[in-house]
């Protein structure tokens, strides 16, 4: 069973992870927004990761079993790239770091971070229902 549902819960772990990480940038980036000479920094994620899932599905099957054969695609080894952002406005002769864009990527991770948990939270109870029905 543990196997079955392995590499969903990888998957979503990683990605948990990715946006933990660029809530830790973004909280960086605010409490620099008055740091002369800081420029914004970012983490992009969603289309290497997309790219690489669409990649991995192109003609493969599900591996459910040690036996079959191995997917190109590992969750585990999967990294966002961080990027720094060299074209940050000037404002007044210094790098700046626009507040309202940094709180709004906060409450967008935020969100999709929450949002994924409880996609999470439904899958476990899911299971644990199927689980207790089936032992009756």
């Amino acid at each position: 069973m543990s196997k079955l549902f392995s590499h969903q819960i990888q998957l979503t772990e990683k990605v948990l992870d990715l946006r933990l990480q660029r809530q830790n940038i973004v909280t960086g980036n605010i409490a620099n927004v008055n740091t002369p000479g800081y420029k914004a920094r970012r983490l992009e994620f969603e289309e290497k990761l997309q790219d690489a899932l669409n990649q991995n599905s192109l003609g493969k099957m599900t591996r459910t079993q040690g036996a079959h054969l191995p997917s190109t695609f590992s969750a585990a080894g999967f990294k966002g790239e961080a990027f720094d952002n060299f074209t940050a406005r000037e404002v007044y002769g210094q790098d700046h770091v626009n507040l309202e864009t940094e709180i709004t990527n906060s409450a967008k991770n935020t969100m999709m971070y929450n949002a994924l948990t409880q996609v999470i939270k439904k899958n476990f109870d899911g299971m644990s229902r199927v689980i207790s029905e089936g032992s009756k």
